[in-house]
């Protein structure tokens, strides 16, 4: 007995690694990406034990993990999903991965970016991003010039989606984007200046930052809008998603916002028995009452 449990636990085992293989990963940009032609350190992967999570870093060619629904027919949906780090790592489960598992059991579509980072100088991207946010000059030094690139990629993320929507069922006009902290800068950045090839048809800046230099000129057809943060966010960015709401309520447009008390910063889809931890229901709640969800 004890000899076949073994096996079929080793056989679980070997069925989640299959799966992870064979998890479609679409290269964003044919060649080198524009504008980071001479990077040539390689993309790796790390489990933070300050993050208690697995970390992806040094990103040169961005990518995208395809999620499809399986335990339900899609609806059509799609949503680029970008993790954050700081833009220098990638919270790639909780704040990605995990996301999409949500979504896919809704019927949607889900593409998980991986968007260009700043490069990391030693094998604790971690420590370096806690020690550059300390430094509100020394952030700015290291961030400013890498996160066009990645706004770059989630525009991009988006026009490749719509380009592609035929191969994957999805409706055109059914493709939005959902971003954390760094990644909810690169989401909520695509609603400005966008074209119709990579126009998302809604956004989700959660606990997002806005960089002070960006421009917030709303354009006359804005997609419809959704924020989440908590109070208690260590790195004080509430104003952020405050500032979004204030904008897009102000020139009239669809907006959401949920703040909670406490969550911190990072929350994303751990479990922490907090009213946090709901968010994504609430989101489900938006896309629902916005007909995203239905087939």
């Amino acid at each position: 007995m004890h000899i076949r449990l073994k096996l079929v636990v080793t056989s679980l085992l070997l069925l989640q690694v299959f799966r992870a293989s064979s998890q479609q990963v679409i290269q964003l940009y044919q060649g080198a990406a524009p504008g980071s032609e001479n990077w040539n350190w390689q993309e790796k992967d790390y489990f933070s034990p300050i993050f208690n999570t697995e970390i992806v870093y040094n990103v040169v060619h961005p990518s995208m993990a395809v999620f499809k629904p399986d335990s339900m027919p899609s609806n059509g949906t799609a949503v680029v999903i970008c993790p954050g780090g700081g833009f220098i790592t990638l919270s790639i489960n909780s704040e990605g991965n995990d996301v999409a598992k949500w979504l896919t059991k809704r019927g949607v579509t889900c593409f998980v970016l991986r968007y260009r980072l700043v490069h990391a100088l030693t094998d604790d991207p971690v420590k370096e991003m806690m020690s550059g946010l300390s430094d509100p000059k020394k952030f700015d030094s290291m961030t400013s010039k890498v996160i066009p690139l990645g706004i770059s990629d989630a525009r991009n993320a988006i026009a490749w989606v719509r380009a592609h929507a035929g191969d994957y069922g999805i409706d055109k006009n059914k493709i939005g984007i959902v971003g954390f902290s760094a990644g909810g800068t690169m989401a909520e950045s695509t609603v400005f200046e966008y074209t119709p090839e990579n126009r998302p048809d809604f956004v989700g800046p959660i606990y997002a930052y806005v960089p002070p230099q960006q421009k917030l000129d709303v354009p006359k057809d804005a997609p419809p809008m959704f924020l989440a943060a908590a109070s208690d966010d260590q790195l004080h960015l509430v104003p952020s998603s405050l500032l979004l709401y204030n904008t897009w309520q102000g020139a009239g447009k669809s907006v959401e916002l949920h703040l909670y008390a406490r969550g911190g910063h990072g929350f994303g889809m751990r479990v922490q028995h907090l009213n946090s931890d709901t968010w994504i229901d609430r989101f489900g709640d938006w896309l629902g009452q916005l007909g995203y969800l239905k087939k």
